[in-house]
């Protein structure tokens, strides 16, 4: 079977992918990179980096022992990106909280990697599979790169020539081998760039495409729960959860979002976050949180991005700014 039969435009499409491809290299290339970096202590509050689950990330073996391929896909948010800058706001959220209608991409990429597996199954393909979601213990950027989808820019995330950055990342991992054609690995095209280097406010982007996490906006936002020090710049950015300043300023980010058509409309749930937060000034977001409870936030949010965070999480990081 070829490409086109195994993984069809009409599959991308029903799973709202842009782009896909595949290896059976089980190995990530940039493990060493990863280990120096947990070692000299950059993954910061990030305990889930370092501890037993760090050499698990050398080889999806050590995720998936029966391991053979992996199908790589990306999910746009493109789209939510240029609805969001469409919005007059005071405070900014990360586009990707948009996407999948607001709904957490965990959940729905998991749904879409059990289509893909139906797909395979159902073209005869016997074959057993492991979603790989950012929460399991795989480089998973390391994974899309040596599948051909990209390279990992300086503010290290994965950029595709064609698609930019704006994307999700979404992995099969197979049994079984398939015909499937591989792409060429893609070169580093950031040159002597340093634009995502210079419009971090918190001075987050390290010179080995990695990043600090402590002074990372979306790590500080997205990942510290309690009450805490802010990283210095950071109430010059304007995000109040996660952070799209490095995405922004990319060059290869320009065209794709000049392309990209408006959404005709939100979505029930997008225009629910824009009520709550973006049309709102920070003081009136901040009485409208404490007077909800914890229970009733993690109802009203459930489902969503920004149920992670929390309540309490979403206070710090509003009465930092």
């Amino acid at each position: 079977m070829t490409k086109s039969n195994l993984i069809s435009k009409e599959l991308l499409e029903e799973i709202g992918a842009i782009d896909f491809a595949y290896t059976e290299d089980a190995h990530a290339t940039t493990f060493d990179i990863y280990s120096s970096w947990v070692k000299d202590g950059h993954h910061g509050p990030l305990g889930y980096l370092s501890d037993e689950r760090k050499e698990k990330r050398k080889s999806l073996k050590e995720v998936y022992p029966s391991f053979e391929s992996a199908l790589v896909f990306i999910f746009p948010y493109i789209n939510e990106k240029k609805l969001l800058s469409q919005m007059e706001s005071e405070l900014k959220m990360a586009s990707y909280a948009f996407a999948f209608d607001g709904e957490d991409y965990h959940f729905v990429l998991k749904e879409k990697m059990a289509m893909v597996l139906d797909s395979l199954r159902g073209q005869g393909i016997k074959c057993e599979g492991l979603d790989a979601i950012d929460t399991k213990p795989i480089l998973e950027r390391d994974l899309a790169m040596r599948a051909g989808l990209g390279w990992v820019g300086k503010n290290s995330m994965l950029i595709n020539r064609e698609y930019g950055s704006y994307f999700m990342i979404a992995s099969l991992l197979l049994d079984t081998k398939l015909d499937i054609e591989l792409k060429e690995l893609e070169v580093d095209h950031c040159g002597n760039c340093t634009k995502c280097i210079d419009a971090c406010p918190t001075d987050c982007i390290l010179d080995n495409r990695t990043i600090e996490a402590i002074k990372c906006i979306s790590t500080f936002t997205i990942e510290m729960f309690k009450d805490c020090d802010a990283p210095e710049g950071f109430d010059s950015a304007e995000y109040f959860f996660g952070c799209d300043i490095c995405q922004d300023v990319c060059p290869w980010n320009k065209k794709p979002l000049d392309e990209v058509e408006l959404l005709e409309s939100a979505s029930e749930r997008q225009s629910f976050f824009n009520e709550f937060f973006l049309s709102k000034d920070k003081n009136q977001i901040v009485e409208k949180l404490e007077s909800m409870s914890n229970k009733e936030y993690q109802r009203v949010f459930k489902g969503t991005s920004l149920q992670r965070t929390g309540r309490v999480g979403l206070l710090k990081n509003l009465k930092k700014l």
